[in-house]
């Protein structure tokens, strides 16, 4: 089978997808420098699929370590998921995500044209479509974009300048993914979400909240225009997401894929939770209560963000197989196995 290059493959994201790769037949080479993951997850991964992955430590801006990588591996295809995430962080510090999420991938990229390895998945987000008006949802891939901090805007750039490259290069192919709001865990509780530092979203906070390194859930807003009064958006099970990304390179390794185009392809589940909604089936995931109290409104926070994903299963085959409680009740199963994460 061919193989693959899943940079940031030992993050919560890449982990959970190199497991579904290798469990799908594809081998493996993961490229991470360990900022915010963890070599056990790759340990852990090994010893759960049908072969363990190659693991090479190093970072998407060194060039010259991208082309010992590509000469050392017959590498088909590189899903490209290495990056920073946290959009506060991004505004705090734009120049450390421009220099990692643009140029890391430039580089990336630049390596790929030099090793004639033609054919990449990129892990893009929802976050590109900035704020868009509550009659867009659920939004499909032609929504207007505009991102409204530093790391939607890098995920847009970085989008366009692999749309620019392969529409010139001979033979090249690549598609786009959008994800909207991954969560759960593989359901072994053995991989999951290991945020360092003060959890940046919902579903690790909680988490947090319920092994007791964090007293209380903040609800930010109860006053929105939804049903419950808080914020709508639409997660999706990380498990769901890593065969999005098999059915992505399933897709361009076929005879479907159209040389020099770069589809966008949201992943979502077309519908979403409220923030009520979440902390309810927590609760029910957990069989006991968390500690929760409304506070105000964050700057930027949307009423609903929700994915119209019809492209995704008319273009991959995929559509979404989880539901909430499932999302939560694989979440606890790894939190309450793993309290300290990987540490």
């Amino acid at each position: 089978m061919p193989k693959i290059l899943a940079t940031g493959g030992a993050g919560f994201i890449g982990s959970h997808v190199v497991l579904e790769l290798l469990n799908s037949g594809y081998e493996v080479v993961v490229f991470d420098n360990l900022s915010n993951s963890s070599v056990k997850s790759i340990e852990r991964v090994g010893r759960m699929s049908n072969g363990a992955p190659v693991f090479i430590e190093g970072d998407i801006r060194d060039g010259a370590a991208l082309d010992a990588l590509f000469e050392a591996h017959d590498i088909a295809a590189v899903i490209h998921l290495a990056g920073l995430k946290a959009v506060g962080e991004s505004v705090s510090h734009p120049e450390r995500y421009y220099d990692v999420n643009v140029a890391g991938s430039t580089c990336l990229f630049n390596a790929m044209l030099r090793h004639g390895v033609k054919h990449g998945v990129f892990s893009s987000s929802a976050t590109v479509y900035g704020e868009p008006a509550p009659e867009t949802m659920p939004m499909d891939e032609h929504v207007p974009t505009g991102p409204v901090n530093p790391y939607g805007k890098t995920k847009l750039m970085v989008e366009q300048i692999l749309t620019d490259i392969t529409s010139v290069g001979p033979g090249w192919r690549s598609l786009v993914l959008r994800y909207f709001n991954p969560v759960g865990a593989h359901t072994s509780g053995q991989i999951g979400e290991d945020p360092l530092g003060f959890p940046d979203n919902l579903f690790p906070f909680i988490a947090q909240v319920a092994t007791g390194r964090r007293k209380i859930l903040n609800i930010f807003g109860d006053d929105y225009d939804t049903p419950d009064g808080t914020a709508i958006r639409d997660y999706i099970h990380v498990m769901d997401l890593a065969r999005g990304h098999v059915k992505a390179i399933d897709y361009l390794l076929g005879s479907k894929a159209v040389d020099n185009e770069t589809p966008v392809v949201n992943l979502g589940t077309g519908h979403g939770a409220s923030v009520k909604d979440v902390h309810a089936a927590w609760e029910a995931a957990c069989g006991f209560k968390i500690a929760a109290q409304v506070a105000p409104r964050r700057a930027g926070d949307v009423t609903i963000y929700c994915a119209d994903a019809t492209k995704a299963k008319e273009m991959l085959g995929w559509e979404a197989e989880f539901d909430l409680a499932k999302m939560c009740e694989d979440h606890w199963r790894w939190q309450a196995a793993n309290p300290e994460g990987y540490r």
